[in-house]
């Protein structure tokens, strides 16, 4: 009797190795030739998950956003009795990818938004894992009382992003990201104080 494929796992593991070749070789690197021998499976079974390379990549892209929100969600539900600051600061901490165990999955979702600026697939992608992100900060900053939380949430989500960007580059350790990522939130709670 033949194997039964659960379809998305093996769409998932292959996403697995797209990001695992971005992050050693750019994206360059997702041939399918080359996903398929990473991910241990013949060419015909990525062709068969993915019609077109471009469908494998928007894949592995929301694919990267969904980790990122799972953790994220899964940090919340661990400690839910926390305050609205300590909540935010968490979740800031998740998005920005400055722990080292995040650094591969950093330099993927960098090289991902350097081919957005020019694939619309793919900026369409970024533009809906932002917004996911973005609405889940600005509940939280809400349930605060903190003024213009869309606001708050839109420049927190920029400075996460820029932190990775600087750390992934060397322009910024990840200690003086975390000081520049707590100092913004003391701000942030602090301007409710006044």
């Amino acid at each position: 009797m033949p194997k039964q494929v659960d379809h998305e796992e093996r769409r998932r593991h292959i996403a697995d190795a797209v990001c695992a070749l971005i992050d050693e070789q750019g994206l360059e690197a997702a041939t399918l030739r080359d996903v398929a021998a990473r991910a241990g499976v013949s060419m015909g079974a990525v062709q068969r998950c993915f019609r077109t390379k471009d469908e494998m990549l928007e894949f592995a892209l929301a694919h990267i956003g969904h980790q990122v929100t799972a953790r994220a969600h899964a940090r919340l539900r661990a400690a839910p009795a926390q305050s609205p600051a300590s909540t935010v600061g968490h979740l800031a901490h998740e998005v920005a990818l400055l722990q080292t165990r995040h650094r591969a999955q950093a330099r993927t979702w960098l090289a991902f938004l350097a081919a957005a600026a020019v694939n619309p697939a793919l900026a369409a992608g970024l533009r809906a894992s932002y917004t996911d992100l973005e609405t889940l900060l600005a509940d939280l900053i809400a349930a605060a009382d903190i003024p213009d939380p869309a606001r708050q949430a839109r420049t927190l989500l920029a400075l996460t992003d820029g932190l990775t960007a600087h750390v992934l580059i060397g322009h910024r350790t990840p200690e003086e990201a975390e000081h520049l990522l707590h100092a913004h939130l003391s701000q942030l709670w602090g301007d409710t104080a006044e």
